[in-house]
């Protein structure tokens, strides 16, 4: 089962997505969490538009896809998991709960360095909070968290099926964390010991430089925990908070021409990282 599905990796992601976008519009729909007070029609269509040109453009740039690049490291016997006698089923979830680490920790850096931050702030430039602001990430910083991605794989020796199901995995948690939806209180306190929830990532997006760095997390709530970047609610309340940063707030920012330009436009300052000038 497990070498099908990764010789039909395309099909699966396909397929995976697409259940994951439809559930979360629908959900977003008939239970949302915050008033849609921002115009859907130019952010909504930007954001579809900047998730089929990054798809697009690493099918065109890179090689290998991160399974296949997966394959061709065990064949070859590199990485740590390759050179230890493990069960296949312990290699899988320690290599997606590696894999999970590692993207914690390039978030973080895409917050820590000014220049990265001038990449990543796209993301957060997006005014309303909803499943497609988790498919708005700038072209060049989906390529450079390939070469991240592949790096990791490289180190780790990830098995492809791994890579595969942490692939999904993160693109479907992607989606779900950022849904406009309403949990129960009680499933998501529940939730949140394990999956970040929407009301979780929804702080990171706060025009407050303390919620932005905070709650870094796509998938596990783990390392927020471990590591210090854990906040529990926003200070203004979910339904009150203002989503998105000081720059880029016209509706004419939300095109995508200019979301591709953003990251030459205007100083880097106030949000990264450990910055002095930035919110409080």
């Amino acid at each position: 089962m497990f070498e099908s599905a990764v010789v039909n990796e395309t099909a699966w992601r396909l397929a995976c997505f697409a259940g994951v976008l439809v559930a979360a519009m629908v959900w977003e729909a008939m239970a949302p969490r915050r008033r849609r007070d921002v115009h859907l029609g130019p952010r909504l269509t930007s954001n579809l538009a900047i998730a089929a040109l990054n798809v697009g453009l690493v099918r065109l740039i890179l090689p290998l896809s991160a399974v296949a690049f997966a394959e061709l490291t065990t064949a070859r016997g590199w990485g740590l998991f390759n050179a230890m006698v493990l069960p296949p089923w312990l290699v899988l979830v320690l290599a997606v709960v590696a894999l999970d680490l590692v993207v914690y920790l390039q978030h973080v850096m895409f917050h820590a360095v000014p220049a990265f931050w001038r990449l990543h702030r796209m993301h957060h430039a997006d005014q309303a909070f909803d499943v497609t602001t988790g498919l708005r990430f700038h072209p060049l910083e989906i390529l450079l968290s390939m070469g991240v991605k592949f790096a990791a794989i490289l180190v780790l020796g990830a098995p492809a099926v791994a890579v595969l199901a942490f692939e999904i995995l993160l693109n479907a948690t992607a989606m779900f964390n950022h849904a406009n939806a309403r949990l129960p209180a009680a499933l998501d306190r529940a939730l949140r010991w394990i999956v970040v929830t929407p009301d979780m990532h929804r702080a990171h997006h706060s025009i407050h430089q303390r919620e932005t760095n905070s709650n870094f997390g796509f998938c596990l709530t783990w390392w927020d925990r471990l590591l210090g970047t854990w906040r529990a609610q926003p200070v203004d309340g979910h339904e009150d908070m203002t989503i998105g940063i000081d720059q880029f707030r016209t509706r004419r920012d939300q095109w995508l021409d200019r979301m591709l330009l953003q990251p030459f436009r205007g100083p880097s300052d106030g949000y990264p990282i450990d910055r002095p000038d930035g919110h409080s």
